[in-house]
């Protein structure tokens, strides 16, 4: 048994917990940003917005566009390098935005960080490809607490650190907790030299290595449309409180609303992790499709906030049983040392988030708050009948095609 099997628990736990925090590094500025903005040198209320946008917004896209290189690199060079990379990258990127002098240098760091960053993606890689193929589902599944949680309390960390110890003290603390995270990845996760396949082979040809490319298509297509189905509702989230409770209750009912869906995950991803390894992961992923389908056209005729606020903690919860189940999915589909297909995956993530809220913002903006969720509905409700089609036919072709 390769050393990588015989610790294969350890390394999920470790990339737990560096998943955690540098997650929640990348979201704990979002309470105090346009704080930080305007102290750096930004006046105008309109300019301070928008600066904002951009500063949280580079990091994703420079992390979407590098995925498959990093997922490449791991394939050549080792997983664990891979995150010995992103988790000292992260802290030293992390620690010197909180010497920015001028938005400029915020919006570099950030954009490097995201660019040099990417620990929780290629955590996914290691513990995709080194667990138990019966195990992958649960083990992504706990992985994915870690990324949920560190979205979840990242704000609500950004929310009280600054009071205690001021903004660019925060900056330096989430810094030092990263770098922690790089110690432990350093010492405690243990890879297989023989099992890096660029020791072995170089990786020619990722793509043309999967034998059967439409499961693996499947699963980009429905990564895309997940994300950009949760984030088309993020951006009017506020709005649609507004409408629903009175003014002084809307900042807080919103930000229940927020945590609603993160809580609802966190809750169930290990569980639904558990589900998919006895049902199978495409199963999994067509049922969450319908579930959270259903489940958004009620939040489009909510009366009050509490109403919407119970709906998205179920919808968080069927969310919860889709990311792992598509990485488990691509897992399953594609040869030992592919890891940057999984990178691909998140950048068709990253390409969800970016598009989400423009479409989100438009269809609001034009059409209604109303709309946006029914949009939501039909774009989740139209991925689980593809992923039902094509597991489908990929699974008539296997029995045709299996030995007799």
């Amino acid at each position: 048994m390769s050393a990588a099997s015989l610790h294969w628990r350890r390394n999920m736990y470790v990339c737990l917990f560096g998943s955690f925090t540098n997650v929640m590094a990348m979201t704990l500025l979002l309470p105090f940003l346009p704080i930080y903005v305007e102290q750096l040198g930004v006046k105008s209320h309109a300019a301070i917005v928008q600066w904002s946008g951009i500063a949280y917004g580079v990091s994703y896209l420079g992390a979407g566009v590098l995925a498959p290189a990093w997922g490449r690199f791991a394939d050549l060079y080792g997983r664990k390098l891979i995150l010995m990379r992103a988790s000292l990258a992260m802290a030293i990127c992390m620690s010197l935005i909180g010497v920015s002098q001028n938005i400029w240098e915020l919006v570099g760091l950030r954009l490097l960080a995201g660019v040099l960053g990417g620990y929780a993606s290629g955590a996914v890689v290691l513990v995709a490809t080194q667990t138990p193929k019966e195990r992958a589902g649960w083990a992504l599944g706990v992985l994915s607490t870690g990324t949920m949680a560190g979205t979840l309390l990242g704000p609500l960390i950004g929310g009280v650190l600054p009071g205690l110890m001021g903004l660019r003290e925060t900056f330096f603390l989430a810094g030092g907790v990263i770098f922690l995270a790089f110690i432990a990845t350093c010492v405690l996760i243990h890879e297989d030299p023989a099992s890096i396949p660029g020791r072995a082979r170089r990786v020619e040809g990722a793509w043309s290595m999967i034998p059967d490319k439409r499961p693996v298509i499947a699963m980009l297509t429905t990564a895309m449309l997940l994300m950009l189905a949760n984030m088309s509702i993020e951006p009017i989230i506020t709005v649609y409180v507004a409408q629903l409770v009175s003014a002084e209750r809307v900042v807080f009912i919103s930000g229940v609303v927020m945590a609603a869906s993160a809580v609802g995950s966190v809750l169930a991803a290990p569980s639904l992790g558990r589900l998919a390894d006895r049902i199978g992961t495409w199963n999994l992923v067509t049922g969450s499709l319908v579930v959270c389908g259903i489940l958004l056209i009620p939040q489009a005729f909510v009366s009050n906030g509490w109403e919407l606020i119970g709906l998205r903690f179920l919808m968080g919860m069927s969310l919860a049983g889709l990311l792992p189940s598509i990485n488990a999915t691509i897992r399953h589909n594609v040869p030992e040392g592919t890891g940057m297909i999984l990178g691909y995956a998140t950048s068709a993530q990253y390409a969800g988030q970016v598009l989400g809220p423009l479409a989100g913002g438009f269809m609001g903006g034009h059409f209604g708050m109303r709309s946006v969720f029914l949009a939501t509905t039909a774009i989740m409700l139209c991925g689980a009948a593809y992923n039902c089609v094509v597991s489908r036919k990929v699974a008539e072709v296997r029995v045709i095609t299996a030995p007799r």
